[in-house]
């Protein structure tokens, strides 16, 4: 009999184990959906409860609350998107100019020291005649340009299916979450013992934490490089400054605009404004990524700096976006079994 329930209890094992990579396999590509949804459930929990408090009907709330997250994420890239667009026009209309005219020299490349007159020469005869600009472009448009194109626009289709099954999935977990953390609750606590539910809790406040950080220092971040925009004499500053918010949410991603933004001024012979810029907004990104985003997740959550750093971005390079929030839950519930387990003995 004893040989029969260890046979009967691989078998079960092995089954269960069978079933859970099949419907892994199923899912594989729709689980950074998943994750998404998840995430943003936890983030937006409390606000989900008094909605469904005010409107006494999980099932409305669930639908309104699902609404303002999808025009909270859709609306800002719209706006991106139709500003992006209106550039496109001027790009292809310097282009075009590029292509009849030539690039012109700028007049700061000649005042560079020791290089600058040698730059200024290569400039002109690359980039200066009429002919060396129109066979520069037909180069790049031509090498990978349409290529670049094709895999963006691949890309987009992508992302907009993930966000449609995110929004769909969101909506289920809203309307059933009470019961959905209750079955999960009741196998936590039947495969993981009593110590089950701390673990989940330390996962939940890691994951709020984390997005809470995000997304107010990204914010702050816009804020201030907004201000700098502004400062310094750029075009569109408010449309720059909320890029930078959206980007900032992203470690690494605020670079992507301001570097940009100094590109521009270069482009336009203002030097030392570009180097300002680049120096201040640096040590701005540098300061939230790397002190004030730690220090305010492990606020909520007491796990030490270095902990929470590595969570961020070792979840980053290894999940990608998503990794952002599932790096410092994963970390932090590592850190509550290694502290369950370093508990003296009684």
């Amino acid at each position: 009999m004893a040989g029969t329930s260890s046979l009967q209890l691989l078998a079960r094992i092995f089954v269960i184990a069978l079933l859970a990579l099949l419907a892994i396999w199923i899912l594989w590509r729709f689980l950074p959906a998943l994750g998404w949804a998840v995430v943003l459930a936890i983030a937006t929990w409390r606000i989900r409860e008094r909605l469904t408090r005010r409107l006494e009907s999980p099932t409305l709330a669930a639908i309104s609350l699902t609404v303002i997250i999808g025009l909270l994420i859709v609306g800002p890239l719209v706006i991106i998107v139709l500003e992006g667009a209106r550039e496109a026009v001027l790009i292809l209309q310097w282009v075009r100019s590029v292509r009849e005219t030539g690039l012109g020299t700028p007049e700061w490349l000649t005042q560079v020291p020791w290089v600058g007159t040698y730059a200024a020469s290569w400039w002109q005869e690359h980039l200066g005649s009429p002919e060396a600009a129109r066979e520069l472009v037909n180069r790049a448009e031509t090498s990978g340009l349409m290529q670049w194109t094709r895999h963006l626009g691949h890309e987009v289709i992508s992302r907009l299916i993930i966000l449609g099954f995110t929004l769909l999935t969101l909506l289920f977990v809203y309307r059933d979450g009470p019961r959905i953390i209750e079955q999960s609750r009741n196998a936590a606590d039947r495969l993981l013992g009593p110590p089950a539910q701390r673990f989940g809790r330390e996962a939940v406040a890691a994951v709020r934490a984390t997005v809470n950080g995000l997304v107010l220092v990204g914010l702050a971040e816009g804020a201030v490089l907004g201000l700098a925009y502004v400062v310094v004499g750029l075009s569109h500053p408010l449309l720059l400054g909320f890029a930078t918010g959206v980007l900032a949410a992203v470690p690494f991603g605020a670079p992507l605009v301001y570097v940009a933004a100094c590109l521009i001024l270069v482009a336009q012979s203002r030097i030392l404004a570009a180097t300002a810029l680049f120096v201040f907004a640096s040590l701005l990104v540098f300061v939230a990524d790397h002190f004030v985003r730690p220090a305010l997740i492990g606020m909520s959550t007491r796990m030490p700096f270095l902990w929470i750093l590595l969570g961020i971005f070792g979840g980053l390079e290894t999940f990608g976006l998503l990794g952002l929030f599932l790096g410092p839950a994963i970390l932090a519930v590592v850190l509550a079994i290694w502290r369950e387990a370093a508990k003296p003995a009684t």
